[in-house]
């Protein structure tokens, strides 16, 4: 049956030798237990007062729920476990200091249940509201325990509960299973850097994190993370920033990756030998991890400024990062080497170069699908006409694989050889619509069929023919009163070539400041969305871009309809110039020097120009930061162009040594990266990238009021 605190005559209590009781433990001894059912302190049992010694003294979370009414006394570290409870809860009944949990199953019932039988009661795992900030109520995960305290006569007098807080390690479970589902999306090496990086930092709170992996040619790339630094080379907006290492590197990650050994140091200098700047300089405390259970060699490391004791726990759980992380490189690895198969396959089919007109001007770009693993068959060109007209087209063959890749180059080379024959777009698609059918009968299927559009300029005549094969009409961004809109062209779609398609030509007005759009269904199309809607959202981004500068408006189109889309996405646009344009190109190698020639002719290029101070300072700064990026991190030469139309500046750098990607430059004499980021995002009105067939182009474009 249970008891009471039972009371028995005792000699006063000893002197403690040690220090004074502080804290949670002093305010317990210093209560007023007389105003109680318990009766004065120094009246309890003897074994009572020995648990009770025992609970104050244990670091362990422990309470006594004592007597009939569960009178509270526990040590510090449960006072640290309720919070603004405390110090109320000592001496007074559990029900009325948790009474918002006390009736919850597992509670209040178990605490009676073991203070009537004796039988003691574990939860290895449950969230409760146990913890008060500031009034407000959080909740933390526990594993807790109850067993039933005895006096020295043996009579259950309360009951002792032992409480682990485990919301930590339920966090970092969860962490584990976010950083899964993120990983599952990946699909480059770039993706699982960014977000190995972005979890490891936030989870661990680590004040540097970095990833490498092998380069397959002997060598080794790094990038890492810094918390709280404005230099940030694994920016969520643009790809990471890698950094080449030789096979034999010494940093702590390549040796990790390489040797298939963790290594964890808690006090001292990891990095000195290695350290790229004053934030590798800081670093004390690292951990370092090999990638685990995949057949790509890489690593982790995470460091700390301060001293670090690396628990057991945290061994388990950066190894089963370590682990997720290696599955997700293998996986990008082998996308890598197929996609870039399939892209170049892709890409080689397109026009390398686009006409160079003194009054059209014209821009071309092409996205893979969010599969991007295989090639497919959208395409476009735009070629000049024996009697000087500009033709433009862009079309699609059914299908995403390499025979839909190698149908759309049989059907570009035709079209372009029909065109020249005859310009006239509805006689150039009735002949393609003959050469489908033929090459259908031939492969033994009846699924290919191509949509088309293809248009005809005229600029002396301000004329636009068009003709349709079962594809979006175009958009023609004018400017009526200075007021920009966009139209679609008044133009029958038809059948696509290889169902009988019957085409038929339409002419409209295509004036000087006018910009004509071609697109594929990719651009527009979303799933769980109308054609319809995505048609709009293009005009209006259309009417709204800055200028009708043919390179931002294919940058603009392309963001127009938001989600993804499984489809390719290519758009060709081409402007009528007012007047005609003023370009000029410079190539320089990869040497330290090129920044500064860039700088040097860009600024006396302008200047001959007569554009003003504030322009050029602005062009010149940006162009010195992607000439720089190009030359850095692509490490091959770079080719500046500089266009300058009444309306505005633009400026492009090409590469040879990444495809489709930006980043931007990080040197001891240039802005870092981030800092590059936000002065070309601050300095111009419109910039992007474009990927080409070996590299990428980065451009961006600069207004010229009151031009």
């Amino acid at each position: 049956m249970p008891g009471t605190v039972g009371r028995v005559p005792m000699p006063p209590a000893p002197v403690s030798r040690g220090s004074a009781p502080s804290g949670a433990a002093a305010t317990a001894r210093a209560h007023d237990w007389a105003g109680t059912a318990l009766g004065p302190w120094p009246g309890w049992d003897p074994g009572i007062r020995a648990t009770v010694d025992l609970v104050l003294a244990s670091p362990v979370p422990m309470a006594l729920a004592l007597g009939d009414e569960f009178l509270l006394l526990y040590n510090e570290g449960y006072a640290d476990l309720i919070g603004d409870r405390h110090p109320g809860a000592i001496g007074c009944p559990a029900a009325e200091v948790f009474p918002e949990i006390w009736r919850m199953p597992g509670v209040g019932d178990a605490l009676e249940r073991t203070y009537r039988t004796g039988e003691p009661f574990l939860e290895k795992e449950t969230t409760l509201p146990l913890r008060r900030r500031s009034g407000a109520v959080e909740h933390a995960v526990f594993t807790r325990g109850c067993s039933a305290v005895r006096d020295s006569q043996g009579r259950i007098a309360g009951v002792l509960t032992v409480a682990a807080e485990t919301t930590h390690v339920t966090r970092q479970l969860q962490n584990l299973s976010e950083l899964a589902a993120a990983l599952a999306g990946t699909l480059t090496l770039d993706d699982v850097a960014r977000v190995a990086l972005r979890h490891v930092l936030a989870s661990v709170d680590a004040d540097r994190v970095s990833f490498a992996v092998d380069e397959g040619g002997g060598g080794w790339r790094m990038v890492r993370r810094l918390r709280g630094e404005l230099i940030d080379e694994a920016d969520e907006r643009l790809p990471p920033l890698w950094r080449r290492f030789p096979a034999d590197s010494a940093t702590p990650v390549v040796a990790a990756a390489r040797n298939g050994a963790s290594r964890f140091v808690e006090d001292g200098e990891p990095l000195r030998e290695v350290a790229v700047d004053r934030h590798d300089q800081k670093i004390r405390a690292l951990a370092a991890v090999p990638l685990r259970g995949c057949v790509v060699r890489g690593g982790l490391t995470v460091g700390h400024q301060a001293a670090h004791a690396w628990s057991a726990a945290e061994h388990a759980l950066l190894h089963a990062v370590a682990e997720l992380v290696g599955q997700a490189a293998e996986r990008a690895r082998r996308f890598e080497t197929q996609h870039g198969t399939a892209q170049l396959l892709q890409r080689s089919m397109l026009p390398a170069h686009l006409p160079d007109l003194p009054r059209l001007r014209i821009a071309a770009r092409y996205d893979a699908g969010v599969d991007g693993n295989a090639a497919g068959g959208d395409f476009y060109d735009a070629f000049q006409l024996p009697a000087g007209e500009l033709a433009v087209v862009l079309g699609d063959v059914a299908g995403h694989d390499v025979q839909a890749a190698a149908r759309m180059g049989q059907v570009r080379a035709a079209l372009r050889a029909l065109a020249l024959a005859d310009p006239r777009p509805d006689a150039v698609l009735a002949g393609l619509d003959g050469l489908v059918t033929s090459l259908g009968a031939e492969g033994d299927t009846h699924e290919l069929f191509v949509t088309v559009v293809l248009g005809v300029i005229d600029a002396e005549r301000h004329r636009l023919t068009l003709a349709s094969a079962g594809h979006p009409a175009p958009l023609i961004r004018r400017s009526p009163g200075g007021e920009p809109s966009a139209e679609y062209a008044d133009l029958t779609a038809g059948a696509p070539l290889g169902l009988g398609s019957r085409p038929t030509s339409t002419t409209v007005r295509f004036s000087p400041g006018e910009t004509l759009l071609l697109f594929s269904d990719g651009v527009v199309e979303r799933r769980r969305q109308g054609l319809g809607a995505g048609l709009a959202r293009l005009a209006t981004a259309v009417a709204g871009a800055g200028s009708g500068d043919p390179r931002a408006l294919c940058a603009v189109a392309t963001a127009a309809v938001p989600g993804a889309t499984e489809d390719d996405v290519a758009v060709l646009a081409v402007e009528h110039a007012l007047r005609p344009s003023r370009s000029a190109c410079m190539e320089v190698p990869a040497e330290p020097t090129a920044p500064s020639r860039v700088r040097h002719w860009l600024t006396a290029q302008l200047t001959e120009w007569r554009v003003t101070e504030s322009i050029i300072g602005a062009a010149v700064l940006c162009t010195s930061e992607l000439t720089t990026n190009a030359l850095l991190h692509a490490g091959t030469a770079a080719r500046i162009e500089i266009d300058l139309s009444a309306e505005r500046l633009l400026v492009s750098v090409a590469d040879s040594g990444t495809r489709g990607t930006v980043t931007r430059a990080q040197t001891d004499t240039l802005s870092s990266r981030g800092r590059g980021l936000g002065l070309i995002e601050e300095l111009t009105d419109a910039w992007g990238t474009d990927p080409t067939l070996r590299g990428s182009t980065v451009w961006f474009e600069i207004l010229l009021p009151g031009r």
